[in-house]
């Protein structure tokens, strides 16, 4: 398609757009009277206005029936979890019994790699990219610390080659070929925080397995953004929050992946009584016996006013379906990058480095940009006319426009506002 860069072409854009009603669904904050231009869907998603509801049942229910809730409320809070597992298997590319949501995601990471992070003398060392999340670094040193292993002789981050913004994919798979036979585990993010590369899962997976590692993925940044095909693909394990694309409010709950090889393998795991076996789970057995299914790996019963508003955007996901979210996040990504090339080019020396992978399949909802000759100053002059963008040292914002609810012409309308507030050389 070749896009123009008016009002008119993107209010057209918007008008074929069959996912334009979803915005409606949405609660923006306010600048002047009109809706901001959210860009910070990566990191914390817009309140779907549904979502009330679905805490107001709950709470309906703690009022009206207390402890009895958990067996007799609408939605009974004993088996509240199970609701996730045929959308979220959807969303992730999964059988529903590889699913699971419970407890915040660095402590679901933690958790899986006591499973699937066994190391020996001979096996212990661990890939992970360059330049992840931090929180996913300490926990990897602390994991390593844990099991007396030094993190300089045990992490291995794959870098960047000089001069380049993203990891090459072949990089990858010679640095797990080159560790071989001492490589416990592979364990990156499926797109990279920073600069939104998205990784081939898929075939770091299977050089993972030739050596004989485990291989997990953080999908913090890819789950409800990008096609995921967890079962398919062979991943061991993979964890997510819920909170950035899929809307559940922050700080909320995170999804788990078990492949089904694993369920009934006798791995070791930190046991709770709501991973018991569920029919015998009230009879308070001394002895653990779990489901055999992702739920399995659940310690503590669920927190169902925290579940609430991801249930009501997991049903959101369901109506809509993956395919139709990737399409539009596709066409408003491409219309973003074309309005900030066409501002390179209409004020002379502005240059904004877009840092995300041109290639479409390298990508999702992203472009992180990086503001050549601007500074700081950009990133508030946005922030303050009623752009909500994400800023990262030392000197990129990051933009994320969410197809659920952005729109063509707020693409648009950030051009404009962008364009007041560069400073000409």
């Amino acid at each position: 398609m070749t896009f123009e860069n008016t009002r008119e072409f993107a209010r057209q854009l918007d008008a074929n757009d069959e996912l334009r009603n979803y915005r409606n669904e949405f609660i923006f904050p306010q600048h002047e009277g009109k809706n901001v231009i959210y860009f910070t869907g990566n990191s914390l998603g817009l309140q779907p206005k549904r979502t009330k509801k679905y805490i107001d049942e709950v709470m309906d229910d703690w009022a009206n029936l207390a402890v009895e809730g958990h067996f007799y409320a609408d939605k009974p809070w004993w088996d509240y979890q199970e609701r996730f597992a045929e959308p979220l298997s959807r969303i992730v590319g999964a059988k529903p019994s590889e699913v699971t949501v419970m407890n915040t995601l660095t402590v679901n990471l933690h958790l899986l790699m006591v499973s699937f992070y066994q190391p020996t003398k001979t096996r212990y060392k661990i890939i992970c990219e360059e330049k992840a999340f931090p929180s996913d670094q300490y926990m990897f040193q602390s994991q390593v610390a844990f099991h007396g292993y030094k993190k300089e002789e045990t992490i291995i981050e794959i870098k960047r080659r000089e001069g380049e913004h993203n990891i090459r994919l072949e990089d990858i798979l010679a640095k797990i070929n080159e560790v071989g036979d001492e490589l416990a585990l592979v364990l990156i993010g499926g797109v990279n925080y920073y600069t939104g590369q998205v990784f081939d899962m898929k075939t770091i997976t299977e050089a993972g397995h030739k050596v004989g590692a485990k291989v997990g993925f953080d999908l913090a940044h890819a789950a409800g953004n990008i096609k995921l095909d967890l079962h398919d693909w062979n991943v061991d394990f993979a964890a997510w929050c819920s909170y950035k694309y899929m809307n559940s409010g922050p700080g909320n709950a995170s999804g788990c992946f078990v492949h089904e090889k694993h369920h009934h393998a006798n791995l070791p795991r930190f046991a709770g009584w709501w991973g018991h076996n569920k029919e015998r789970r009230f009879k308070m057995e001394p002895d653990f016996d779990p489901v055999h299914g992702a739920d399995g790996w659940q310690i503590s019963n669920l927190p169902v006013l925290s579940l609430a508003p991801y249930l009501a955007s997991v049903e959101m996901f369901a109506e809509v379906g993956m395919d139709k979210l990737i399409a539009k996040r596709d066409k408003i990504t491409s219309y973003l990058e074309f309005i900030l090339r066409e501002i390179d080019v209409e004020i002379p020396g502005t240059e904004f480095e877009i840092i995300t992978p041109a290639n479409p399949k390298e990508r999702a909802c992203q472009l992180s940009v990086f503001l050549h000759g601007q500074g700081r100053s950009l990133f508030d002059y946005l922030m303050t006319n009623g752009v909500i963008t994400d800023w990262r040292e030392p000197n990129v914002i990051r933009l994320a426009p969410v197809p659920l609810y952005c729109s063509f012409e707020d693409m648009y309308e950030f051009g404009q506002i962008l364009k007041k507030g560069i400073v000409r050389p």
